[in-house]
């Protein structure tokens, strides 16, 4: 008997809160270069100019706002991946495994415990 390869695609699209997340940490890192060169090559302008300060503090602000926001999104994003990759919604959704003679079994729950680690780090 010759076998068979499908590829089974998750329903719905969970890329989304990654991205923004991903994205949100390039764009700091990046700031941060940024910051780290005016503070140390131009600190006498830092010290001399009373709106750089201010305006890095409101920076500042915005990116942990956002930060918060994307960890929330990731959360979210996590929380809608683990249904989908559960190993029984797996082999319910492989139309064979619906004959009750194919002999389909889920095998073990994924671990998750790494996926969950960054949402909360």
């Amino acid at each position: 008997e010759e076998a068979q390869t499908h590829t089974l695609h998750l329903v719905g699209d969970f890329s989304a809160p990654a991205e923004f997340f991903v994205t949100l940490g390039v764009f700091s890192f990046l700031y941060t270069m940024v910051a780290l060169v005016v503070y140390l090559r131009f600190h006498s302008l830092y010290g001399e100019n009373k709106k750089l300060p201010f305006a890095d503090f409101c920076i500042t602000l915005c990116f942990a706002f956002f930060w918060l926001v994307a960890a929330a999104a990731w959360g979210k994003g996590l929380s809608d991946v683990k249904p989908a990759t559960r190993p029984a919604s797996l082999l319910a959704a492989v139309t064979p495994c619906h004959d009750p003679e194919a002999g389909c079994s889920p095998g073990p729950t994924p671990a998750m415990g790494l996926a969950n680690l960054s949402v909360v780090s």
